[in-house]
């Protein structure tokens, strides 16, 4: 199987370049990719340690966030390497001030492995959640290179566990040591075998519990809300907007609704706004002057933004599920303590679904089931603030991931 994987590894390659002739998005990926090793020889300097953070896209960006802040803490003659698989990760946050150095993966083929590390060669590596790439793995253990998986997560159907897996349960074998998010995962890693793992939790509470101690104040977001009840859509997708946009339409004059788009193309954003009657402001717009009355809808087509508006909302709607691009970050806004709906396809994200027993987040599969529940969210404010509460509880009783992994790191040697 590894033979096999390292073909097709050649094969993606390949076949990448030609896609990209016609996708935007895989263009980036590609030549992103071809800038890798000018960026490296540029940026490393060869007398300075650097520990390497790997991330696939923005979300394991997030929580490697609190994991850079601790090793910046404990080796602080350190300096911090960061590579994304995917374009929007590290478009998002190739300037971030926490890293030195930080640009993109290249495709896991042995020799890039091996070209990357004798350039970077990391003292510590630590690889986020998902991102597990064989080749480079094992080049790193050939090397001796201490390489951590952090807020791991496993079911028993990922390849891992499977009978033609054995490559990819081998590269698992190559981490020091292993943090995961939950015990189930550390229970199916020890029946098979695998000793040198923790539960330490999800590193993303860490991330999102110290938000609340931030200054989240956007002045324009007061002047919209003034005194009315806020509703937030995050990360929403078309899917998301089939729900919304009808109860939106039909909602009360006091209720403000702020719309955060998962992407803010032009001709979708225009598309969105067509649908929605009520009157709308983009961010883009927000300091033009207009006599056309208030808005009741605030659009916000740039990014960036939507951690500190969920600080504002009065009930929270996390897009993703509505669809099957994937459930995005309902923590956010559960460290207001904001009540938090869904759609209904979130079976692979353990967060909801337990924040869902709670009694804190609520799924809807149509746009009946969410004039319901918003209808009364809205009207019971005592039910409003009871499912907050136990929403913001819920964030504050997982935090110290972060800590564990930083006892492990003080108890050997780097």
């Amino acid at each position: 199987m590894q033979t096999i994987y390292n073909i097709f590894i050649h094969l993606a390659g390949i076949i990448l370049r030609i896609v990209a002739k016609f996708n935007p998005k895989i263009n980036l990926f590609v030549k992103g990719r071809q800038k890798v090793y000018e960026q490296l020889d540029a940026q490393i300097d060869p007398n300075s340690n650097y520990i390497w953070f790997h991330a696939a896209s923005l979300g394991e960006f997030e929580q490697a966030v609190p994991v850079m802040e601790m090793t910046k803490e404990l080796y602080p003659n350190h300096r911090i390497l960061v590579t994304f698989f995917s374009p929007s990760g590290y478009e998002n946050k190739k300037n971030h001030p926490l890293a030195d150095v930080i640009t993109y993966l290249p495709l896991d083929t042995i020799r890039n492995a091996q070209r990357f590390l004798d350039i970077a060669n990391p003292t510590m590596v630590f690889f986020i959640k998902y991102d597990i790439w064989p080749n480079f793995l094992k080049e790193l253990k050939q090397r001796n290179i201490s390489t951590f998986l952090v807020s791991g997560a496993f079911r028993k159907n990922q390849i891992f566990f499977k009978s033609y897996g054995s490559f990819m349960k081998s590269a698992l074998n190559t981490f020091e040591h292993v943090f995961v998010q939950n015990k189930s995962s550390k229970e199916l890693l020890n029946s098979y075998g695998f000793e040198n793992v923790s539960f330490s939790g999800d590193t993303r509470f860490d991330r999102v519990s110290k938000q609340i101690s931030y200054n989240n104040q956007l002045d324009f977001i007061d002047a919209f809300i003034k005194t009315d009840l806020c509703i937030v859509a995050g990360s929403t997708w078309p899917e998301d907007d089939n729900l919304l946009i009808p109860y939106i339409n039909s909602a009360p004059k006091r209720v403000k609704f702020i719309i955060a788009p998962h992407e803010i193309k032009q001709e979708k954003i225009e598309n969105l706004r067509k649908k929605l009657q009520k009157k709308t402001i983009l961010f883009s717009e927000k300091d033009k002057p207009s006599t056309a009355g208030e808005p009741q809808v605030f659009i916000i087509d740039t990014i960036g933004l939507l951690t500190k508006i969920y600080s504002y909302a009065d009930i929270a709607y996390v897009g993703g599920a509505a669809g099957t691009t994937g459930l995005h970050n309902i923590l956010e806004p559960a460290t207001f303590g904001v009540p938090i709906v869904i759609g209904e396809n979130f079976e692979k994200f353990p967060e909801a679904k337990q924040l869902q027993k709670l009694a804190g987040l609520f799924s809807v599969s149509n746009t009946e089931e969410m004039a319901i529940i918003f209808d009364k969210l809205i009207k019971e404010k005592n039910f409003r603030e009871k499912t907050g509460f136990i929403a913001g509880h819920f964030i504050n009783s997982n935090t110290g991931a972060t800590e564990t992994i930083k006892e492990y790191l003080e108890n050997r040697n780097l």
